[in-house]
């Protein structure tokens, strides 16, 4: 597959991402939880919901893959970290500075995604799922 091709099925699979980790985000905040946390918790979801969808979507060449699901996943989560902390750093100065991004958080969420996705894809497509050789 192209690396065109591959960037856009991972950006499908992100928006979907997306859907789910504002939703949780929403959910958690009505019932009780401060944006901050609640987004900590919503990343977590996202990022699981994007490590399935990317498994099974976008990089379906085989891999080197872990010996287990959770494993897997784990790497993956691990592998993740360094576009996860440009996202949620993201989110968090921008709701902590602009009564705008804290009115409405998905904003904030939507441009946390952004910093993160070209760091996410790079470390997806180069350490978790380049092909064996």
């Amino acid at each position: 597959m192209s690396l065109g091709a591959q960037f856009l099925r991972f950006g499908v699979v992100g928006a979907a991402g997306f859907l789910v980790d504002v939703g949780v985000l929403y959910a958690l905040h009505y019932v009780g939880l401060d944006l901050y946390t609640a987004r900590l918790v919503s990343f977590l979801a996202a990022a699981t919901f994007t490590w399935v969808g990317n498994r099974l979507f976008t990089f379906t060449a085989p891999a080197r893959r872990a010996a287990s699901l959770g494993g897997e996943w784990a790497a993956y989560i691990a592998a993740m970290g360094l576009g996860g902390l440009v996202n949620y750093g993201t989110y968090a100065l921008l709701i902590t500075v602009l009564a705008l991004f804290r009115a409405h958080p998905w904003l904030a969420v939507a441009a946390g995604t952004g910093a993160g996705l070209l760091i996410n894809f790079v470390t997806a497509r180069r350490i978790l799922h380049r092909p064996p050789g």
